[in-house]
């Protein structure tokens, strides 16, 4: 199965390229799932779905065409399907400030819910082979780096954290409850949280492998868009993810000669030129902008024929290098970290057991060490062009 995960910033069409993509495929003959993971969901409304504002038909996978399915995550029918010990605990503590019964139990909507029910339905999905391809059109860049940061730092904490807080409760609980003003958290709280990180346990190495998973950054040819994109190609990059394809979504068509868009038809020339530039030798795909508004099935075939050339598989990985890898030189170990756009100065480095860890602007990444570099630590990094190599040796005694 085949994992396609569109992201970039708000407003630039990700979703109807996201959908576009998805009926192409299922054209194709591939079972095909898009599943939007952007808690504003705009996936039904890209197919023009009739029905009422707020419908939760597709909460499940809802039939399109023949082979084509979607599906918005509803994180109402999730609470009731996997959450309940914590949303139960976490409503009981919110009322006890004085809320009400409704007003706690939106309260108890905590970020990060949408993305790890997300995150266990796409794991669910793989082991069941249940589609060729899924879609995932995501929420816009810093909630796309959340969403797929999850499994690391649920990871984290079960392996270092969990075992001890449940352990100690379960302890302190029968006699902390007698004086506490806030009931601490019951057994089945913890049991809940086992239970969902059993049903994503895996997923991590599942994004992470190139063979399986792919990111696919849509921008727009304008430079507050295009830094924001290569920001996301660097955080995905350091969180272990492939970017195969960059698509650029509204290009002015060379037909549109009203003296109106001459300012713009320059302005995106030159951004499209830096864009080949930054990304290379990572596909560049233009799109051109449309005439009318992309709605509908029949709207969205359009655009994939502009997207992709006949009898082209949009699921095929274009790019398959590592974001990391580990190298054995003559006198040291090196770990090499694929970058662009970033110097050395916005670079923190610091090793934590056997974990090396990589900070570039707010985000951290947890490199894993393989066990013949765990006891080293790391002496001198620098910058082979895009390349990141921090060079590790023994501990000096």
């Amino acid at each position: 199965m085949r994992i396609l995960l569109y992201s970039g910033k708000g407003g630039v069409g990700k979703t109807s390229v996201a959908a576009a993509t998805a009926v192409h495929l299922a054209k194709q003959g591939k079972r095909t799932l898009v599943m939007s993971v952007d808690p504003a969901h705009s996936l039904a409304d890209s197919f023009d779905l009739d029905g009422a504002l707020f419908h939760g038909r597709t909460s499940d996978p809802y039939s399109i065409a023949d082979r084509l399915f979607i599906q918005e995550v509803n994180i109402n029918h999730e609470i009731k399907r996997y959450w309940k010990a914590i949303s139960a605990y976490i409503t009981t503590i919110l009322r006890t400030t004085g809320l009400s019964g409704v007003e706690a139990d939106e309260m108890a909507i905590f970020p990060g819910m949408e993305e790890l029910s997300a995150m266990m339905y796409v794991n669910q999905y793989r082991k069941g082979r249940d589609f060729d391809v899924i879609v995932l059109d995501c929420a816009p860049t810093a909630e796309s780096l959340r969403f797929v940061s999850l499994p690391t730092t649920l990871d984290w904490y079960m392996k270092h954290v969990f075992g001890m807080e449940r352990s100690l409760l379960k302890t302190i609980r029968p006699i902390a409850n007698r004086f506490s003003p806030v009931e601490l958290p019951p057994d089945s709280y913890f049991q809940n949280i086992a239970d969902l990180f059993q049903k994503i346990e895996g997923i991590d190495a599942v994004l992470e492998d190139a063979s399986t998973t792919s990111v696919r950054l849509v921008t727009n040819p304008e430079k507050m868009v295009l830094r924001e994109t290569q920001r996301a190609f660097v955080y995905f990059s350091l969180n272990g993810l492939t970017v195969d394809n960059v698509i650029v979504n509204r290009v002015i068509p060379e037909e549109v000669q009203d003296p109106f868009f001459t300012g713009w038809r320059e302005s995106q020339r030159q951004m499209l030129k830096e864009i080949d530039q930054y990304f290379a030798p990572v596909p560049v795909r233009r799109v051109p902008l449309f005439r009318n508004e992309v709605l509908g099935y029949e709207r969205l075939s359009e655009l994939a024929q502009q997207l992709y050339a006949p009898g082209e598989d949009p699921s095929a990985a274009s790019r398959s290098t590592a974001p990391y890898t580990f190298v054995r030189s003559a006198d040291c170990h090196e770990v090499r970290l694929d970058l662009p756009f970033t110097e050395k100065a916005e670079v923190g480095l610091f090793k934590k057991d056997d974990e090396l860890i990589v900070e570039v602007g707010t985000v951290r990444r947890h490199v894993g060490l393989p066990t013949t570099m765990a006891s080293l630590v790391p002496v001198r990094a620098r910058f082979d062009g895009r390349m990141l190599i921090v060079e590790m040796k023994e501990a000096a005694i």
